[in-house]
């Protein structure tokens, strides 16, 4: 019988889901149902384009898809400028035990 897969944890403050231990920004919240899924359709889109330009040996197109890709990514709010306004730094992609949410990740783990 197939194991059903949890979602990652996420921070109290909404900002990052933990996966692996590790911090990952999650999207702007203020992005709007049909925004977000264009924004994510994008992205998959441009990443189907890494995936062929990798196949072909197409240099040029493995650029332009990386390109397309990272743009989606920051118009999600997952790069570029954070999309909160606290002043709250960026800790996207530090290990989660690095960081001042390594308390509530360690009591978030206990069984």
């Amino acid at each position: 019988m197939p194991r059903s897969k949890s979602p990652p944890p996420v921070t109290p403050d909404g900002r990052y889901i933990v996966v692996r231990g590790r911090l990952w920004r999650k999207s702007n919240p203020a992005l709007t149902p049909d925004e977000r899924q264009a924004l994510v359709d994008a992205l998959m889109q441009a990443r189907r384009a890494i995936r062929t330009a990798m196949a072909h040996d197409d240099a040029p197109g493995l650029r332009q898809a990386r390109t397309q890709v990272y743009a989606a990514k920051v118009a999600l709010g997952e790069r570029g400028p954070v999309w909160w306004d606290d002043g709250a730094p960026d800790l996207n992609r530090h290990m989660v035990h690095t960081t001042g949410y390594a308390d509530w990740y360690r009591d978030a783990s206990r069984p």
